[in-house]
């Protein structure tokens, strides 16, 4: 696969080179040349599907539920305005993003986990001639149990299927006999007859059996990618490819927040009300402790400061919100001095002049506070003690302050910053949080929709009474 600047051609196309079953199985780089454009933006809608499907499975979503949410993400995101193209950006976008999580134990172990998802729910979709043409392309050293075999433990198949809650007349006679350590969600689930070592696997559930196969062969894939990535592709791309690659698996994919848009403008005057009302933990903390402290360092003066302009407090304002706190600390002149230049930066007015955009909950996150820091994520940066006191203060009540702790524990932090945000406003944030400023404007949203409520009944009761 070979990647060339925007106003290049691709002068060739997978679906004419080679012949593919409807879920390609991404064993080598397609024969393609690639658009720069379309190498970053190809990536970008797929990881809008990954992330997606990494949401729906933290938040605990059915089966049934998840399948209709990939089909929908993949919908709208893997589509081409040329039908073509189609199987073309799905190729394309794997393997970029093969190369963007191939970096880190970390970054493969998620990728690996989502990916494997992803062609499970996929395969599912798919009709019965399509799944046999998929099954082909593994080339499974499995045969199906003879018909002798099959009536010698079609009762113990009987038994399974009746504690799956199927109709023993449903068993499926065609069965695969497979090593029980190939299909280990299936034994966990206790959901296939085992004897002797064997696992007698049934139509239905082979998805299992080939979602194990389609992981290990990526795993080893994202290894090999990774020697070559670090060996050669890095410094040979370092100034083209290695930027896009490098800030891919912590791109935001949201709306742009550098300016307020449904609220407007807040001003000196609201900013204590709206903290309580309106803030994320992460800026009502830098909040309070800017409040006690009357100093945060830079870092907390870059992740409060650009979400106070990104909820529509204006420069003169800004200005006058951190002088009126810097002051008490280093006085007058030295924050005109050390500090105002900064602020003025932020906006726009100084330097380079550039529109700064307000952190994302990835960027916060991904961020490394050290001593005397109070910038980072508090459900990853605070101790549980913190950040159990932290949420009571928030009024987040016992029992969503444990489903949220469950969250963190298991390093969903954006989810557990969904709960509670879900619990101060009894509401459901299907979205999820990805953004601080995404937050402020959803309670926001919800605060006008109290208020609008409460004066059609103020009104509605006034003309009953009339």
């Amino acid at each position: 696969m070979q990647v060339f600047p925007s106003h290049t051609h691709r002068n060739s196309s997978l679906n004419d080179a080679v012949s593919l079953p409807t879920i390609p199985l991404y064993r080598s780089a397609p024969p393609l040349e690639v658009r720069l454009e379309e190498f970053e933006s190809f990536a970008i809608d797929r990881l809008r599907v990954l992330k997606g499907i990494s949401d729906g499975l933290s938040r605990g979503k059915k089966p049934e539920e998840m399948a209709t949410l990939v089909k929908d993400l993949w919908k709208a995101n893997m589509r081409h305005q040329h039908a073509s193209e189609v199987l073309n950006k799905d190729i394309i976008s794997h393997f970029v993003l093969r190369l963007v999580y191939c970096r880190t134990e970390e970054l493969r172990k998620w990728f690996l986990s989502i990916e494997s998802a992803l062609f499970r729910y996929r395969f599912c979709e798919q009709g019965a001639e399509a799944q046999r043409v998929i099954m082909e392309e593994f080339d499974l050293p499995y045969k199906a149990t003879s018909n002798v075999e099959y009536e010698s433990v079609k009762e113990k198949l009987v038994q399974v299927a009746r504690s799956l809650g199927q109709n023993s007349s449903t068993v499926d006679a065609i069965y695969y006999k497979v090593p029980f350590e190939e299909v280990p969600e299936l034994v966990a689930g206790r959901k296939v007859f085992l004897n002797q070592g064997w696992a007698y696997v049934a139509m239905n559930q082979v998805v299992s059996l080939l979602a194990t196969l389609f992981r290990s062969q990526l795993s080893k894939a994202l290894i090999l990618t990774n020697r070559k990535w670090t060996s050669s592709i890095k410094e040979k791309e370092k100034h083209r490819l290695a930027p896009i690659v490098e800030a891919l698996s912590s791109s935001y994919l949201g709306p742009d927040y550098s300016q307020p848009r449904e609220y407007g403008e807040i001003s000196l005057k609201d900013i204590d009300q709206v903290v309580k009302s309106s803030f994320p933990l992460c800026m009502r903390h830098l909040f309070e402790k800017l409040r006690e402290d009357h100093h945060l360092k830079h870092g907390g003066r870059m992740q409060l400061g650009l979400f106070l302009k990104g909820v529509g407090l204006n420069l003169d304002d800004a200005l006058a919100f951190w002088r009126a706190e810097f002051s008490k600390k280093v006085g007058l002149e030295k924050f005109e001095k050390e500090y105002a230049y900064n602020v003025r930066h932020s906006y726009g007015k100084e330097g380079k002049r550039t529109d700064y955009t307000p952190f994302s909950c990835q960027k916060i996150i991904l961020s490394t506070p050290g001593a005397g820091d109070q910038h980072g994520c508090p459900y990853r940066h605070f101790s549980e003690e913190n950040l159990r006191a932290a949420l009571s203060r928030m009024g987040v009540n016992s029992r969503a302050t444990e489903d949220v702790m469950n969250k963190v524990r298991n390093k969903h932090y954006q989810l557990a910053c969904t709960l509670t945000f879900e619990a101060i406003h009894g509401m459901q944030c299907d979205a999820g949080i990805n953004h601080p400023n995404q937050y402020f404007s959803d309670s926001q949203k919800i605060f006008q929709q109290k208020v609008d409520s409460s004066l059609k009944f103020v009104f509605k009761t006034n003309a009953c009474e009339l």
